[in-house]
Parts: structure tokens; sequence; C-alpha cells
């Protein structure tokens, strides 16, 4: 981060990396009436656009596969400032997912489209918060454009 003569921060070289997790590249086709209409790709150029619009840049990775995903975030290690994830039902169960997020030393925004604490009890433990610097959660796809301004907000902050 670099300051403006005004004394504002800029996003100079500002990285988030978003992750999507399993069954969300099914998004727009997969239960609508949880998840919304607009695809995997919308919800992206959403988050893409947020950035690009505070000056940051936006990588997205989406994996069906728990051990690419950690892959993902330790090779995040050093290179991006935040990542903003959404691990779809890995959320509930995948503690390698919570030990590699808590080796990133950036900001961290755990998100979901529909609110898991609002659904089925197995739904409502996250392994993820935890780690999380802050969680967006049932804001339907707006939640990508408000976990990108999240983590800007946290970095600069």
């Amino acid at each position: 981060m670099t300051l403006t003569t005004q004394g504002i921060p800029t996003a100079q070289d500002e990285t988030i990396l978003l992750l999507s997790g399993p069954n969300l590249n099914l998004l727009g086709d997969r239960q609508p009436e949880i998840y919304g209409s607009s695809s995997l790709d919308d919800l992206v150029d959403l988050a893409r656009r947020t950035a690009q619009a505070a000056g940051a840049k936006l990588l997205h990775v989406q994996s069906n596969t728990e051990g690419v995903l950690v892959d993902e975030i330790q090779q995040a290690r050093g290179t991006v400032e935040a990542i903003v994830i959404n691990p779809g039902a890995l959320t509930h169960y995948a503690w390698s997912l919570h030990d590699a997020l808590a080796a990133f030393e950036g900001v961290i925004v755990e998100l979901h489209i529909s609110n898991p604490n609002a659904r089925e009890p197995w739904r409502h433990v996250s392994v993820v918060a935890p780690v999380a610097t802050g969680s967006v959660l049932g804001f339907g796809g707006d939640g990508y454009r408000i976990a990108v301004e999240a983590a800007i907000s946290a970095l600069r902050s």
C-alpha cells in the first residue's frame, strides 16, 4: 500500500485471490432457488470489476478438489495480500483448508451465497471462520462484491 499526496491509501499492487470450492462451477443451474441464477463466471466478473474499481487485482481459481485449493492457498503466501474463499461444502469439514488458511498472513474473507446458519444444522459449523478475518453470508451473488470490498477495506485499515 502506498499513500497519495493527500494521505489516502491506494491499492498499488494489491492482489486478491478468489477461491471457489466444489460445485460452484454449477452455479446458475444448481438449486437456483438457493444460489440464484447467476453463473460462477458472472459472480467472478462482479468481483473482478469491484476489485478493479478500487485499483486492486483479482485472480480466481475454482476446484472441486480440496487438495488443489490447499495448494493454491499455500502458493498465495507472500504473493497475494488477501484471499476471498467460498469453500462450498468443504466449509464444514475441510480441516486442511483451515490449516492452510491459518498459515496465510494476509486478509481472509469467508464467503457464502446462502446463509449456512439458516439452513440444515450440519451447515452451522464452519472450520474456515476461526481463521478468517471476517465472513460474508447470505447476500446472494452480491456477496461477491461485498466480500471484495471487505477485503480491500481490511487491507487498507
